[in-house]
């Protein structure tokens, strides 16, 4: 018998603060049915993980969203494919994101941190989502990927959507349709232009041009670049700020000993994870942990239960960047990981180096008011003072 549980995560009180009821659902067991959703919801750490690392399995192809209408437009795309076809697409999309080619920008994005850096300790008070995270992705990464400066400003609207479409059939998809079709569009007339050489989305038509993907691919492509390179990476820039602020003691921390970074981040994506789930379809009956599944269950799979999940993690609520947390799923695990994390982290890291070399403290200088996203966790508004050192 599996479990079944009336409660709707995607409902706003559950946005604002969900790990109560997830760790609710842990204890009912390794699968719960969810009303709300029709969808069987994973929430533990190991069975997240044993979803995630087994895609001929639990497959991504028939959709990673909870409506019909978003799993059928997304087809074709790197997050709604699977086997060769992924893989392929990976190949040309991720090129770009990889470790050696990020590694050239290294220096770039540091150098971009610490100027802003520089200039928001000046200004001392800040609201750390529009001053400060939002910053780069919006205005670096554009450029890198060959964006048209026309449509710029609807960039982060888009993102928002994309993740937004990706829930159930509630408000909040609804009201994201529209800009969702204006994304699409984009990508088709970017896809149909001449983008500057050297960007992303010039590799993509290029790598067309040579066949290694179909010319109708390339929008999908395109489109594979917009929430990774924009949500996810502000997201975990919010989230860190927030956790930072909310505990001195742990920014303490990390201005004793910068070189810690990329530690201190994977804490902050085990804690707040910026995409909060993803569904999969089983391909045959399946078992999980003992619990059988039928063919063609659709599976909820909580990466934000799972970086919680107290049968993985000691003290599971608590921020400790002294914690090993590289075993974390905020990007998610396996052979459909983010393929923008790395971008992501270059970022972050830059971001979070600079702060530690100039500012004492970070404190909330106001509430912070959340976002509400049907798949993304972020910050609206964050408002912080920066004490210089």
């Amino acid at each position: 018998m599996i479990p079944s549980s009336s409660v709707d995560l995607f409902s706003d009180a559950l946005l604002e603060d969900p790990y109560e009821r997830l760790r609710e659902l842990r204890d009912l067991g390794p699968v719960v049915y969810l009303e709300a959703q029709d969808v069987f919801a994973v929430t533990r750490y190991h069975d997240v993980r044993h979803v995630l690392r087994s895609p001929e399995q639990f497959c991504s192809g028939q959709g990673v969203g909870l409506n019909d209408f978003i799993n059928e437009v997304g087809r074709g795309t790197t997050l709604m494919s699977d086997g060769a076809e992924h893989r392929r697409l990976r190949a040309v999309i991720g090129r770009p994101l990889s470790p050696k080619a990020l590694s050239a920008l290294s220096d770039e994005a540091q150098g971009l941190a610490d100027r802003l850096v520089a200039e928001l300790v000046e200004a001392r008070s800040i609201d750390a989502v529009s001053d400060l995270a939002e910053v780069l992705p919006t205005s670096w990464v554009p450029d890198l990927l060959g964006w048209p400066i026309e449509g710029r400003e609807r960039l982060l609207s888009w993102a928002a959507a994309t993740f937004d479409c990706l829930g159930p059939l509630n408000d909040r998809t609804i009201a994201a349709g529209a800009d969702l079709s204006e994304m699409i569009e984009f990508a088709f007339a970017v896809a149909a232009s001449s983008p500057p050489e050297g960007s992303m989305a010039a590799g993509v038509i290029a790598a067309a041009a040579r066949g290694e993907l179909e010319v109708s691919q390339c929008p999908n492509a395109i489109v594979d670049y917009l929430g990774p390179s924009l949500d996810t990476t502000i997201a975990g820039l919010g989230n860190a700020i927030w956790l930072f602020a909310s505990n001195p003691e742990q920014w303490e921390i990390l201005q004793a000993d910068p070189s810690r970074v990329k530690q201190a981040f994977n804490e902050v994506l085990r804690m707040e994870s910026p995409v909060s789930a993803f569904t999969r379809v089983a391909t045959e009956s399946s078992e999980i942990d003992g619990v059988r599944l039928p063919n063609a269950a659709r599976l909820l799979v909580s990466f934000t239960s799972a970086n919680r999940d107290e049968r993985r993690w000691e003290e599971p609520d608590a921020f400790d960047v002294m914690r090993s947390s590289a075993g974390q799923l905020g990007f998610g695990y396996g052979e459909h990981a983010c393929v923008g994390m790395g971008l992501a982290r270059l970022e972050s890291h830059a971001l979070l180096t600079a702060l530690a070399a100039r500012v004492r403290t970070l404190e909330l200088a106001g509430t912070p008011r959340r976002r509400l996203n049907n798949m993304i966790r972020s910050f609206a508004e964050l408002p912080v003072v920066l004490t210089p050192r």
